[in-house]
């Protein structure tokens, strides 16, 4: 009888038993910061929330990214919050998904991050009852709030006309969201008016307005925004002078919620949500 070892096959390049793994952390952060040419990193963060069956990998990760500090490769731990893009749209009904904003607390206070990445604008509906907002936890844990997609993707500048609707590539992830869809851009239009009328008729005056209620909910938030031309970074940029006062931002909070509400009256956000019926 003959005793044959089995040979074991090599992961392929760039792969690790589970990415939080601390080896495959450690890694990854050498291949960043060679192929950034630099020696540390301003902020990294944890980009998702799996950290393996009954979170297997939580500790050890914490640790790993805590040593990353201490050596001076990583200044600040960031971590991204729950937004609407959840996978889990695709494939669990509404009623039976998790609920990740107690997934998304629980994690924070056990990593601690210095910073919170979240989507957030004024077309961003308000967590379960109970359930802190992203900057109240962000308070709670001593962190700021990076804010990302504080233009809505440009809905929230006027830029979309609901009667000459937008076209996509194949393959754009807008694609499958309602909002861009010329009925939606009809509410979006309409919502919009009174903030016309109130801060004027152009992109660079909504971009201020949109801008601003995102940087006026917290001493401690930053937004991160796009662009795709030179008078796009012109109008980001002259944005922030120029705060809103207190009866202008109570204007501009209920104006929006009123938007956001009709919106999510319409349809669901994502054309491929499992289980919707509009």
């Amino acid at each position: 009888m003959g005793v044959h070892a089995r040979r074991r096959r090599p992961r392929p390049a760039g792969t690790a038993r589970h990415a939080y793994l601390p080896s495959a952390m450690r890694r990854q952060l050498e291949t960043t910061l060679e192929n950034l040419r630099t020696d540390h990193l301003d902020i990294y963060f944890f980009h998702n929330a799996d950290f393996g069956p009954d979170d297997r990998y939580l500790d050890e990760a914490v640790a790993q990214m805590r040593d990353f500090q201490a050596q001076g490769l990583v200044t600040a731990v960031g971590m991204r919050g729950p937004h609407r893009l959840a996978t889990e749209r695709v494939t669990v009904p509404k009623d039976q998904r998790s609920d990740k904003y107690a997934r998304f607390t629980y994690l924070a206070e056990k990593i601690r991050p210095d910073y919170l990445a979240a989507r957030f604008n004024a077309l961003t509906p308000p967590p379960p009852a109970g359930r802190p907002d992203i900057f109240t936890l962000a308070r709670s844990l001593g962190a700021s709030v990076l804010i990302n997609k504080p233009l809505a993707q440009g809905l929230l500048t006027g830029k979309y006309d609901p009667d000459r609707p937008p076209v996509f590539a194949p393959g754009d992830h807008r694609l499958r969201k309602a909002w861009f869809t010329p009925g939606a851009l009809k509410i979006i239009q309409d919502g919009l008016a009174p903030l016309r009328q109130a801060f004027g008729d152009t992109s660079a005056a909504l971009t201020r307005v949109a801008l601003q209620y995102c940087l006026q909910q917290d001493d401690n938030a930053a937004v991160l925004v796009g662009f795709t031309r030179p008078e796009q970074v012109t109008e980001n940029l002259t944005a922030v002078g120029t705060p809103l006062t207190a009866a202008e931002l109570a204007f501009v909070r209920d104006t929006l919620h009123r938007l956001q509400r009709n919106l999510d009256a319409h349809s669901e956000v994502f054309l491929d949500e499992k289980g919707a019926d509009r």
